[in-house]
């Protein structure tokens, strides 16, 4: 069977070779422009108190847009304590936490596994401080039998680091009582209406005590040397984690975060704490600047310089923990998935 012969006349020719030629044009044209750059990748970061010092990283980190220079949207969430923060993050609310790096100790003998990828902190830059109505009868942890104690919340490193201190020295768990105060000025508010005798927190609410002379300090964990005279070690505090499950279905995004927080120790380590000062939030300030300048100064000293684990600092952690937590004592902790340095390692000098 022939086939019909379809004819075209010149106007259909022409149309054709027009559109043809359109179409060469359209895709060196695409060729040609500039490919429109992808959306940031959204993430959720809750912090233990974004105010704290002992979390400043990640503050700068957010207001000198080094989340943004990676191609990362971060969103920084706030919550008084650390414990809640870990709550938010196994919920899968958040996909990190910046809290105490032995929370990821606890978990693992509870069954969840959490790695710390970025270190901000070799010593925890906590204190233990006595209320100035108390001073006179707790000179040392052993004498605070009877005593109610603050800290930020049960199951916080607060909580953590009481108890231990108190352990050591010879007090039962039993012997005292742990209250949850939150910190800032609700620890305060407890130091001055009595509700406390003594209780732990960082800076800047150290300084406020003690410049107020509403409480002075019992056990200083703000530097090496203070902790190791109180831990036995450096004691790897404030640090970014997120779950294993995350981090494996996601090294790039963490490649991304530990670059930013990278950059941001090495700018707290190169630039004085007025510099610092003048890129945070007033909220993050409070009411007196001076005070605030002090505490930053102060406190500068126990950041990392390139967010990597100190040799010594796991197992004091796990010493610690071991020494009055029934859900690590007597367990096999294998401090290896505890945390990584290689997201760390990988970032240029």
């Amino acid at each position: 069977m022939q086939l019909p012969r379809i004819r075209f006349s010149r106007m259909t020719y022409a149309t054709v070779a027009a559109s043809l030629a359109f179409c060469a044009w359209t895709a060196l044209a695409g060729l040609a422009m500039p490919a429109h750059a992808a959306e940031p990748e959204k993430l959720a970061i809750m912090v233990g108190g974004i105010d704290k010092l002992i979390y400043l990283p990640a503050r700068v980190a957010e207001r000198l847009g080094y989340f943004k220079a990676e191609g990362l949207d971060v969103e920084l969430l706030s919550q008084p304590t650390g414990i809640d923060g870990e709550n938010e993050m196994l919920a899968g609310a958040v996909q990190g936490v910046v809290g105490f790096y032995d929370h990821t100790i606890d978990l693992q003998a509870r069954g969840t596994e959490v790695k710390t990828i970025v270190v901000f902190s070799q010593v925890p830059g906590e204190v233990q401080m006595v209320a100035a109505q108390s001073a006179d009868t707790i000179r040392s942890m052993a004498d605070v039998r009877g005593k109610t104690l603050g800290v930020t919340g049960l199951g916080s490193s607060t909580s953590f680091l009481t108890q231990y201190l108190a352990r050591r020295a010879g007090v039962r768990r039993t012997q005292y009582t742990l209250l949850p105060v939150g910190a800032d000025a609700s620890f305060i508010d407890a130091i001055r209406r009595g509700r406390i005798h003594a209780g732990m927190t960082t800076e800047p609410t150290v300084t406020q005590l003690l410049k107020s002379g509403d409480a002075a300090v019992l056990v200083d964990m703000r530097n090496v040397e203070g902790t190791r005279a109180a831990l036995g070690g450096t004691y790897p505090g404030a640090s970014l984690y997120v779950q294993t499950t995350w981090l494996d279905a996601h090294r790039l995004e963490a490649e991304k975060l530990a670059r930013a927080f990278v950059r941001a120790l090495r700018y707290l380590h190169s630039h004085s704490a007025e510099q610092i000062a003048a890129h945070l939030p007033q909220e993050d300030i409070g009411g007196d600047r001076a005070v605030f300048i002090s505490a930053l100064r102060a406190s500068l000293p126990m950041y990392t310089v390139d967010g990597k684990m100190p040799a010594d600092g796991p197992p004091t952690v796990l010493k610690v923990l071991a020494g009055f937590n029934p859900a690590v004592t007597g367990r096999h902790i294998d401090l290896s998935r505890t945390f990584t340095n290689r997201f760390v390692d990988a970032v240029e000098p």
